[in-house]
């Protein structure tokens, strides 16, 4: 009987593979063979493309005449280091005696490319029948799954197209345009610097990275702080007072005024005078008094980009940390898969999604989770998320969000405490959508002051709260951004929401005084390296809302898989500085250099929608939506289009 070749992404993934399949582990040189399986691993990357000089000797010097270069037919090579592993893999491929190979790298584009280098230079036999494994997770039900349902390599040619147009797509842009820029602007950026020679690195995203973190840290430079002053009123009887905000409206003395500043200011602190001495005297009247009750909903699960924004924000740590904690809580079979852009569950995981809770009710020996799980029986919460927003398979790609697998305790007890905490802030995120949601009191309230019924002016304060009535979900997520009480004019005195709840609608009330508050505009913040991730998702944006930024959320710069890596690349070649303890992102005095450089030679290489387009390009290859041949072509007519611009300007 013929055997069958399974080949990992790492020896340690193999070793899981070879347990699953209940393999007598016979580890030889460079694989594992038992039964009718033999399992053998890549190291990472085994080949990669070569550089122009293999092409032509002459294309080691970097000349204009040269370039663009855009060769017809590509060529790669076997990583020197890696190459002894290349030859085990080669050889067990062309064994006689193997009759299918299953294709079991990284579940992803990137370890779909690996994997498919590998098979073109090891050249395997055509008649040998090649599957592909596509798992969510290392639990060992899983990775039989994977294999029982091992479909035909030939289903994940789109995305193995994808793959060789997107590691193409950056060697074309990240070649010519370094060499052509360096060859423009090199000599003057070395002088500027004041070293001898100096290259200037441009990258797909890189570049268009670097063009946000600077374009940000010019705003805050170029911020001027400008005063302003707002109008607060206290309404009431003596002690008893409702603090509220003055706003302009339509009726005010100084609608579209040009001494006010914004709605609810004014430019001057002695217009702000003569106005409150106007309303003395006057009457008031509470014209607006709405009563609702609000409810809201756990946030969604993390996708990669989440869990790292909210890595830096708890823990101080970078992003390529965070993936590698995580990765390693996948390899440990504690959670799903970690590179994942999605931020729901699949209909087929929801229906089975008991196993994980039974399984964390068993497994996980921790106090806190132990009593939120005890929660959930004793108020029999419903475990059925079809029909609920945490369930969608329009929204997911390549594999749904990151949750615990409930499985993998054997290996928790052995993880580093900074993994230990991370593993509990994923199974806490989990645990939320179960939780009914949080419950709101809210009363909006709006003053009027006037001189009689008749008046044409009125001047309008406004206020509101906003007290939680019921915890629901909150119990869990207690470091929430929803604060148990937020009152929108600042004041979070506790007796406005008894005093609001007493007025009625038409009640005369008394303006006891109102004073001036003292604001400033404030300039916008930097990044970290964990809201840079986020705002690479959302092609340029950083969106606080959460709930707004999974609505708008389309092609993002860069994919989950490599935001990580483009951070260390640009901190490496010292573009950007990221401060160890807060984690905040500041350019370099030759990040700023390379960004003038770059905006005056070809600007649109800092344009976010132009990176995401691209981007939204390979995504439309992997669907089989355009054929390569199509996004290549764009691809050099795109080159060639900016050389003969940039040229001419030389």
């Amino acid at each position: 009987m013929g055997k069958k070749l399974l080949i990992t992404e790492k020896p340690s993934v193999a070793m899981e593979f070879a347990k699953a399949l209940k393999m007598n582990v016979n580890r030889k040189n460079g694989y594992i063979e038992a039964n009718d399986w033999i399992i053998t691993w890549c190291v990472g990357h085994l080949v990669t493309m070569s550089y122009p000089e293999k092409y032509d000797e002459a294309l080691k010097f970097w000349r204009l005449d040269t370039l663009p270069f855009i060769p017809k037919e590509w060529k790669y090579e076997i990583i020197p280091n890696v190459q002894k592993q290349f030859d085990i893999i080669e050889q067990l491929m062309h064994r006689d005696d193997v009759e299918e190979i299953y294709n079991a790298g990284d579940s992803g584009r990137e370890g779909e490319y690996i994997q498919r280098l590998v098979f073109m230079m090891a050249k395997p036999n055509p008649n040998i029948k090649m599957k592909r494994v596509w798992i969510d997770s290392q639990t060992e039900e899983e990775i039989l799954r994977g294999i029982r349902e091992a479909k035909d390599l030939s289903e994940y040619n789109s995305l193995s197209d994808s793959a060789y147009l997107r590691a193409k797509e950056d060697y074309l842009i990240g070649i010519n345009f370094s060499r052509l820029l360096s060859i423009i602007y090199g000599k003057r950026l070395a002088q500027r610097i004041q070293e001898e020679k100096a290259s200037i690195s441009v990258g797909r995203v890189m570049t268009c990275v670097l063009g946000m973190i600077v374009s940000r840290e010019r705003e805050i430079r170029n911020f001027v702080k400008t005063k302003y002053y707002k109008i607060i009123g206290k309404f009431g009887q003596e002690q008893e007072t409702i603090e509220t905000e003055w706003k302009v409206t339509n009726l005010s003395s100084v609608y579209e005024s040009p001494k006010l500043y914004n709605e609810t200011g004014f430019k001057k602190e002695s217009d702000a005078k003569q106005f409150i001495s106007e309303l003395a005297q006057k009457k008031a009247k509470v014209t607006e008094l709405k009563k609702s009750k609000q409810k809201e909903n756990a946030p969604l699960l993390f996708n990669l980009a989440e869990i790292q924004n909210e890595c830096t924000k708890r823990f101080k740590i970078k992003p390529d940390e965070t993936l590698e904690i995580i990765q390693n809580l996948y390899e440990k079979k504690l959670v799903t898969y970690p590179r994942t852009d999605a931020r729901v569950l699949s209909t087929a995981v929801a229906k089975e999604i008991k196993k994980n809770l039974n399984g964390i009710a068993k497994g996980f020996q921790d106090e806190e989770i132990k009593g939120y799980l005890q929660k959930m029986i004793d108020e029999k919460y419903s475990t059925n998320l079809i029909k609920t927003k945490y369930v969608n398979d329009s929204k997911i790609t390549d594999h749904y969000a990151i949750i615990p697998t409930g499985q993998g305790y054997e290996n928790y007890e052995k993880l580093p405490d900074l993994q230990k905490k991370i593993y509990k802030v994923i199974v806490k995120r989990f645990l939320a959508i179960f939780y009914p949601p949080a419950e709101f009191n809210k009363i909006q309230l709006t003053i009027d002051v006037y001189e009689t019924e008749e008046s044409k002016t009125r001047e309008s304060f406004f206020a509101s709260t906003k007290v939680c009535v019921k915890q629901g979900y909150l119990e869990i997520l207690k470091p929430s951004t929803t604060k148990e009480q937020t009152v929108e004019n600042e004041s979070k005195k506790d007796e406005n929401v008894a005093l609001v709840k007493n007025l009625k609608k038409g009640q005369e009330i008394l303006l006891q005084n109102a004073e001036i508050k003292e604001a400033e505009t404030t300039p916008p913040s930097r990044y970290n390296s964990g809201s840079i991730i986020l705002a690479m998702e959302n092609a340029g944006k950083l969106i606080e809302d959460e709930e707004l930024r999974e609505q708008i959320k389309g092609a993002g710069i860069g994919t989950s898989a490599t935001r990580a890596e483009i951070m260390k690349k640009l901190e490496k070649i010292k573009y950007i500085e990221i401060n160890t303890k807060t984690q905040i992102i500041t350019p370099t005095k030759k990040g700023e250099m390379i960004y003038d450089i770059v905006a005056n030679a070809m600007p649109d290489m800092l344009n976010p929608k132009l990176t995401a387009s691209w981007e939204k390009g390979l995504d439309l290859v992997a669907k089989k939506q355009i054929k390569p041949d199509e996004f290549m072509e764009k691809l050099e007519k795109y080159i060639h289009s900016k050389f003969d611009k940039l040229v001419v300007k030389m």
